[in-house]
């Protein structure tokens, strides 16, 4: 069996103890991150975008955390780096936070490592980049959490508080919850723009052949020669093959 990660085990200078924050779980605190969840679920299966899923992902956990700042940052597997992509912060300072690396900073060594850190005081963590930024914001506990599909890390969820807070085993889990279910949702947008573009290059081969027997008909010339003259046409007039196959259609179905 898989050996799980300690998100405990990056605690600074906490000595083990609970901070006065933390309340006990309660019935009520239950059903609220319940239908955060079944909320979630619903949006990630709606026809809603992703960015619109995204934001909404990160109201709810600020609402559940109690977290003034609660980011995404989604990783581009091109350059590996970490691109914020929602929060619901309006500060100026934090949204206008460079990409980061992977493996640099706290999000950059959970996406690397593809397990949770949590950190007790951001400002005074050598690992934490944008110090400056926390210090401006009053920005002081920090837990992030990877967004990972099939153990396939796509970005990373963090929350902050204000004052010193040691988050508990459960809150860790919530916050992965939230993660996993916001790397669904960035799954599920992936496999519909590929689906789409599959389906866009399927009907323009469909279109480019049939443009392609019109002129063989027109022309009295092999279908070789005839895409030819379409691929042709498409460098002149630096326009798509699907447009030059369109144009060749319809200029056919009007001589008709």
């Amino acid at each position: 069996m898989e050996k799980m990660n300690d998100p405990f085990a990056d605690r600074e200078g906490h000595g083990g103890e609970r901070l006065p924050r933390e309340e006990a779980f309660g019935d009520e605190d239950y059903r609220k991150q319940v239908e955060a969840l079944a909320e979630v679920s619903r949006a990630i299966v709606s026809d809603l975008y992703l960015e619109d899923i995204l934001k909404l992902i990160v109201m709810v956990t600020a609402e559940l955390m109690g977290s003034k700042i609660v980011s995404i940052m989604l990783l581009d597997e091109k350059t590996g780096m970490l691109q914020t992509k929602a929060t619901q912060a309006v500060s100026e300072a934090y949204l206008r936070k460079p990409p980061l690396p992977l493996g640099k900073g706290i999000a950059g060594l959970v996406a690397k490592e593809n397990r949770p850190i949590q950190v007790l005081d951001v400002r005074k963590d050598p690992r934490y980049f944008n110090r400056e930024i926390a210090e401006r914001e009053n920005l002081c506990s920090l837990l992030s959490v990877p967004m990972s599909v099939k153990k396939k890390v796509v970005g990373v969820l963090s929350c902050y508080t204000t004052t010193p807070h040691v988050f508990s085993e459960h809150e860790v889990n919530l916050l992965t919850a939230l993660a996993n279910q916001a790397a669904v949702a960035i799954e599920n947008a992936q496999l519909m723009v590929r689906s789409r573009i599959i389906q866009e290059e399927l009907e323009t081969r469909k279109l480019v052949e049939r443009a392609k027997d019109i002129l063989s008909r027109n022309l009295g010339i092999d279908g070789e020669r005839a895409y030819r003259l379409i691929q042709r046409r498409s460098m002149d007039t630096r326009k798509s093959m699907r447009e030059i196959a369109e144009a060749i259609i319809l200029a056919d179905l009007g001589g008709d």
